[in-house]
């Protein structure tokens, strides 16, 4: 798996790449619970070259979901695919985060 962060304005997107389980997993929780207390609260993951994740993957969503909450915030998740919006639903995480069909859309949700 590969993550890389590129800044909007003043919004720092994530794209990760490639499934995000095992030790990925960890590295991708580390890297945007530190991006998301780095940020102000203004985070979008780019999960467009997400093709599943990993209980660990999920648990990080909800943690940085967390944080940007205590900021008054909500972690923003774009171009997710039909299996990811799925497992976000069943799992409750959807209720956490904020979805849309574009890096744009997300980006423009700030203003």
């Amino acid at each position: 798996m590969r993550i890389d962060e590129h800044k909007h304005g003043a919004v720092t997107v994530m794209r990760a790449q490639g499934p995000v389980a095992g030790e990925d997993a960890q590295d991708f929780a580390q890297r945007l619970q530190r991006a998301a207390r780095d940020t102000l609260g203004r985070i979008v993951l780019d999960a467009s070259a997400i093709p599943f994740v990993d209980s660990t993957a999920l648990e990080a969503m909800l943690d940085a979901s967390d944080i940007l909450g205590d900021m008054g915030s909500t972690l923003r998740i774009c171009a997710a695919n039909e299996t990811l919006r799925e497992i976000l639903d069943l799992t409750g995480i959807a209720s956490s985060i904020e979805q849309f069909e574009s890096v744009s859309d997300a980006v423009r949700s700030f203003l």
